[in-house]
């Protein structure tokens, strides 16, 4: 019995030990995941990262709808006339396929959602973020979330974020270049230099006459409740992007007079925009009133839009419940 014993002592003390010797145990499967994204947040070199083409999408299921995505958004108003009801496509403002870093890149974007919007004072998805770009951008409706096309266009998305970590923002990525200057537009210059260096594209009445120009104004332009409506918005993309044929060679003087000029027109409403920014904070240039601001320099008139079922604007997120402690 004696030895007996001394065994089953050895053989504990020996169980012991290797436990207490023993690799850790393997972390589970989500917090490895996380571990990883964290890892390569701190890992990622932005300068040794570039975005796919078109010619690396692959050829198999998953390339058709990254294909059929970046198709959608060239040729936006042609595929989805009932949604895109103006003549712009997302590639006007996010253009070069959505990779230029100086109008709106899209690069990166599918790592940034879910993500905080003062605009509506809530967390929003990618999807609806693409669809406040269909309703203000491009003046049209919103698309069924689970349609074929919205899947299509955030799969050109996750396209154009391969490689890039959960969280990581690209530097320039997400909105427009701040300008370094700021200036206030006047209006008849932006006329003269309208004439001499826009019109052969847009139009005299900035209806787009060159395609893919856009129209500037009109019923077929970008609505009220769009960025590009704003004044120092315009401003910089038109600074560092117009005009088309030799960017950059405007004064961020001219571009804010050209902002301006075209600004002071005539444009579709965006239904629903008097909700925007529920908690404040809205820029000062935005150009509708809405909480705790004033309208910054308007243009003279509002078109109406069609606003089936709300189709013309994105809902705004549902408050939280309050609860009471009992």
């Amino acid at each position: 019995m004696r030895s007996s014993h001394r065994i089953f002592v050895a053989v504990a003390v020996s169980v012991a030990t290797a436990a207490c010797s023993e690799k850790p145990a393997p972390v589970p499967a989500a917090d490895a995941a996380a571990e990883k994204d964290a890892g390569s947040a701190v890992t990622f070199r932005e300068a040794a990262w570039t975005p796919k083409r078109e010619a690396d999408i692959p050829n198999d299921s998953m390339g058709a709808s990254i294909k059929r995505g970046l198709y959608l958004l060239r040729f936006t108003p042609e595929s989805l006339p009932k949604y895109a009801t103006s003549n712009l496509r997302c590639t006007s403002c996010h253009q070069d396929d959505g990779i230029r870093p100086t109008s709106g890149p899209l690069t990166g974007s599918h790592a940034r959602f879910p993500k905080y919007l003062g605009r509506t004072g809530a967390t929003i998805d990618l999807a609806e973020r693409v669809n406040y770009c269909f309703t203000r951008s491009l003046a049209g409706n919103a698309l069924p979330t689970r349609s074929r096309e919205m899947q299509d266009i955030l799969a050109y998305l996750w396209f154009l974020s391969r490689d890039v970590p959960v969280g990581v923002k690209l530097k320039g990525a997400e909105g427009l270049l701040a300008l370094a200057d700021t200036a206030v537009g006047d209006s008849a210059r932006g006329q003269e230099t309208y004439v001499k260096k826009c019109q052969v594209c847009h139009g005299e009445n900035g209806e787009g006459v060159v395609p893919p120009a856009t129209a500037l104004w009109g019923p077929k332009s970008y609505s009220i409740g769009a960025s590009m409506a704003r004044e120092e918005r315009a401003a910089s993309f038109i600074k560092h992007n117009m005009p088309f044929n030799d960017p950059g060679s405007l004064t961020t003087q001219e571009a804010y007079d050209l902002s301006r000029y075209i600004n002071s027109h005539p444009r579709p409403d965006s239904p629903g925009k008097e909700k925007d920014f529920p908690t404040g904070g809205a820029d000062q240039y935005t150009p509708y009133d809405t909480f705790g601001h004033e309208a910054y320099r308007p243009p003279y008139m509002l078109l109406p839009r069609k606003n089936v079922g709300g189709s013309a604007e994105v809902p705004q997120p549902v408050p939280a419940a309050k609860t009471t402690r009992k």
